[in-house]
């Protein structure tokens, strides 16, 4: 092979390894502003009515921005599904709904403050009280409509699950059966809907109201523990080398408008 051939060669070489190490560079500070700059999601006023239904495209919600659940923790699924959350708020409730485009989907927990965690669920970590913003709640809902919500103080140690009484006045409409199985393997477009009393929050807790310029923290989740597709998607980043949504420090922030 001639000389100038190996140089041909060498400068190929060179510049593939450029690229690469230059696109790695820019991935990884891509990850570390991810970590730095936690993202906003601008929620606005109802101003009408709104049934609870869990239709996600009814006239109340054309309008509102979707913020999409993508980051994953752990290993990447063989499937990633795709999730989208709205929330609005007015004077006394929290509104929000889930859109999941899923595979993989069983429904199996059927007990309030149950393990639903395990089904396909979409969650809502929120902390209400901007002098706290470690201390939050945690409304978890599995694909068929079953909740499990705590008031949380210190991580996996210190931590109220709500009574059945306050979650049952949280109301909830799910667009599949509240039992699925066998497990379904085909593509399954799912939907979550709820309206949160402030009321409920009041009751274990300090909240500083929903209103123009009020910020709370908050991250929103979609995970599925025990199908054959276990996954645990998170919005906010969170950079922690195994699974953990109980990780107040990452979430971002609801901006009330």
């Amino acid at each position: 092979m001639g000389r100038k051939k190996i140089d041909l060669i060498y400068m190929i070489c060179f510049w593939l390894i450029t690229a690469t190490t230059v696109a790695q560079g820019q991935n990884d500070s891509k990850t570390m502003n991810n970590k730095i700059e936690n993202p906003v999601y601008q929620v606005n006023r109802l101003e009408e009515e709104i049934l609870i239904d869990g239709v996600w495209e009814k006239p109340v919600w054309e309008n509102v921005p979707a913020l999409e659940i993508t980051q994953y923790m752990g290993n990447k699924p063989h499937f990633l599904p795709t999730t989208f959350a709205k929330l609005l708020y007015d004077d006394e409730n929290i509104y929000g709904i889930y859109l999941v485009h899923d595979r993989f989907v069983h429904c199996l927990v059927q007990e309030t403050n149950g393990h639903v965690s395990g089904d396909p669920c979409v969650e809502f970590f929120f902390s209400p009280d901007e002098s706290k913003p470690l201390f939050y709640f945690n409304l978890e809902i599995n694909c068929g409509g079953v909740p499990l919500m705590q008031y949380v103080t210190v991580p996996r140690k210190e931590y109220q699950f709500l009574n059945e009484h306050d979650i049952g006045k949280v109301e909830i409409a799910h667009s599949l059966p509240r039992k699925v199985f066998p497990e379904i393997e085909a593509d399954t477009l799912w939907s979550i809907e709820f309206k949160l009393p402030l009321k409920i929050l009041k009751e274990y807790a300090d909240i500083s109201q929903p209103m123009k310029g009020v910020k709370w923290k908050a991250n929103f989740y979609k995970t599925a523990s025990t199908t054959s597709n276990p996954h645990y998607l998170t919005w906010s980043l969170i950079d922690n080398p195994k699974p953990d949504f109980h990780l107040p420090q990452f979430f971002g922030v609801l901006e009330f408008r």
